[in-house]
């Protein structure tokens, strides 16, 4: 653990009746960083961010979040800020409603830029929240976490309703706020390209593990694919680590880890083409592996 740790769990674990949502997880969070938290549905994402965020107790494990427990802990939860796809609101406000209460939850908000991300998301402030599409309902809960500036902020898949301008609006905001005003952000998303350069920091979870942590630099050099002949291609890679193989004829592609300069060049040289490894097929490729590790 290092002075700028805000999280740390080890061995946290949420069980429902026989299904492990989280299964021993152990990770850390380091302030003034953005995270992604990626895995497919029913990997253990939302759980663990109710955990992280106080909405719900393990099972086992320890957690602290601001060096705390989180859950009934006013003290961590007023830093935090949580924005769900499926955000509630109470059925008789209006979208100002919203915005004007954030200040009493959130002691950092900044009015002005939560005016001017209405003006980007073209928000029609006096309409009821019952009444709005499913893009402005997103764009509400992007709104709030954005401006809150909270010094936790986790958003669960909430744009989705977006549409890719939109989407794209919230990007360019998040990561210029975020070089003005630091803070941890942790994005749970499908749509991995598209947030893969704002990312510094990958969890990957997946049936309620953590198969992969790491920075994202270094995951994004950690595969190659190679493509060439299959019989050229299979003596190269020999007994090395593959995340995924593919071929027809005598052609062949496959994904593997830790290829070292050296070996690049000695592949090269050999007619093998490389191809670099995006972060969305990495994930593919590892929960992939995961599964097979559980049959």
């Amino acid at each position: 653990m290092t002075d700028d740790t805000i999280v740390q769990a080890a061995g946290l674990t949420r069980r429902f009746g026989d299904v492990l949502a989280v299964d021993d997880a152990s990770f850390e969070l380091q302030a003034d960083r953005i995270y992604g938290l990626l895995g497919r549905n029913g990997a253990g994402k939302t759980t663990l961010m109710h955990l992280l965020t106080g909405q719900d107790f393990p099972s086992a494990g320890a957690l602290e979040v601001f060096g705390h427990a989180p859950a009934e802990n006013a003290h961590v939860l007023q830093q935090l800020c949580f924005i769900k796809e499926s955000q509630r609101y109470p059925d008789d406000f209006r979208v100002k409603h919203v915005l004007r209460s954030a200040p009493w939850f959130f002691e950092n908000w900044d009015a002005d830029f939560a005016e001017q991300l209405v003006d980007d998301f073209q928000l029609p402030l006096n309409r009821r929240i019952k009444k709005v599409s499913r893009g402005q309902l997103s764009a509400v809960g992007v709104i709030v976490g954005l401006a809150s500036r909270a010094p936790l902020t986790f958003f669960d898949e909430p744009y989705l309703g977006l549409d890719a301008v939109a989407r794209q609006t919230f990007y360019d905001r998040l990561l210029a706020d975020y070089a003005e005003h630091p803070r941890t952000v942790v994005l749970s998303t499908h749509l991995i390209d598209e947030v893969a350069d704002l990312l510094e920091h990958v969890l990957v979870i997946d049936r309620g593990r953590i198969i992969l942590d790491e920075g994202a630099d270094e995951l994004r050099e950690s595969a190659t694919t190679l493509v060439g002949a299959r019989a050229t291609v299979d003596a190269f890679v020999g007994a090395r680590d593959v995340l995924h193989r593919d071929g027809i004829g005598g052609l062949t592609s496959v994904t593997v880890t830790g290829l070292t300069a050296p070996e690049r060049r000695e592949a090269t040289a050999s007619g093998i083409e490389l191809a670099p490894v995006s972060l969305q097929q990495l994930v593919v490729h590892l929960t992939r592996s995961s599964e097979k590790e559980f049959a």
